[in-house]
């Protein structure tokens, strides 16, 4: 029975996760779970489950990893420009 919850869930975050280009973070956020079992659920188990939704979610998550660096020095960026309005006040 446990079992089946949790594959329903490896593939719902999948299928989540293919749909919204979400990264792992937003997918645990999104389904209230921690950030380790969303990773556990899409790196290890999805393999077992759905081979081919594992290569799809993948490619997703490869393709944040490499965006992150970015995403990253916007968040920088954006809390300087707030830090700064802030100190004009």
């Amino acid at each position: 029975m446990k079992n089946d919850s949790i594959e329903k869930r490896v593939i719902l975050l999948a299928h989540y996760i293919i749909d919204s280009k979400d990264t792992v973070r937003g997918a645990a956020k999104k389904f209230n779970v921690s950030k380790s079992t969303v990773h556990k659920d899409v790196s290890e188990r999805l393999k077992e489950v759905s081979p081919s939704l594992y290569e799809e979610v993948r490619k997703v998550l490869n393709e944040n990893k490499a965006e992150r660096h970015i995403r990253g020095g916007m968040a920088t960026k954006l809390k300087y420009i707030k830090l700064n309005q802030y100190r004009k006040m």
